[in-house]
């Protein structure tokens, strides 16, 4: 590996699993310090706080001790998030609000505790995860897509707010992946296999992205040797958004 995070702290919310724990992992593995920030533990070898994203004083307090004695900070990869199904009347006003609070509301709480260590990094980045809800009609999906779509939004408005600070805002937006999320959702379907098999059909590359995929596409947007990637919201979703295949 390069090394490329050398000597940099980066903190991952939603660490424990999924395309959280591959990120931590990859960060880790190229020199960067990482923290974990998560409700659970999980089963990893990373330095671990207990962080409730819809909680200001549990966010403010796991970054302050991820920062550390030196109060430093570098990278903030805001990935943690709660999915919601069915369309804009399945859920209830309680249900949409606590998916915006956690999805949206939960990485406006990570950005703020963060963003006065970031300030003071020459290598500072925050990649938020976004999704394919963001940009493209999913079908049962509305609450989800809602969410993601502001995180878009957000991400793009945090860049124009902090490029002059020195602090580099994109997010990444993956297809449907391969995690333990994606695969509850499968098990909870009617047809498990038959779920599987039209999520894998609808991107274009014929397959699930993987955790790692997604990773390493954060590792490209928090590299400090791109400083000329602000404001991006990078696809990872075998061509989904983008492609228009006919059909096979």
């Amino acid at each position: 590996m390069s090394g490329r995070f050398q000597g940099l702290r980066a903190v991952v919310t939603g660490g424990s699993s999924g395309i959280g724990l591959a990120t931590a992992d990859l960060l880790a593995e190229e020199g960067a310090d990482v923290v974990v920030l998560d409700p659970e533990r999980g089963d990893h070898g990373h330095r671990w706080q207990k962080c409730d994203v819809g909680d200001d004083a549990s966010v403010r307090r796991a970054v302050a001790n991820a920062a550390g004695p030196d109060d430093r900070l570098d990278i903030v990869v805001s990935n943690a998030g709660i999915g919601a199904q069915g369309d804009v009347a399945a859920n209830d006003d309680h249900e949409w609000l606590r998916v915006l609070d956690v999805n949206v509301v939960g990485m406006a709480r990570v950005a703020r505790a963060a963003l006065p260590r970031l300030r003071e990094s020459a290598h500072a980045s925050i990649t938020n995860t976004a999704s394919i809800a963001s940009t493209a009609g999913l079908p049962q999906r509305a609450l989800y897509s809602a969410t993601k779509g502001a995180v878009l939004a957000l991400s793009r408005a945090m860049a124009a707010d902090h490029v002059r600070e020195g602090v580099r805002v994109n997010c990444v937006a993956p297809g449907t992946a391969d995690t333990p999320w994606v695969a509850r959702l499968l098990d909870s379907a009617d047809d498990p296999a038959a779920e599987r098999a039209a999520l894998t059909a609808r991107q274009p590359h014929g397959r699930l992205v993987s955790a790692e995929e997604v990773a390493r596409a954060v590792a490209y947007l928090a590299d400090p040797a791109n400083r000329s990637t602000v404001g991006v919201c990078l696809a990872v979703d075998g061509g989904m958004d983008a492609l228009r295949l006919r059909p096979a």
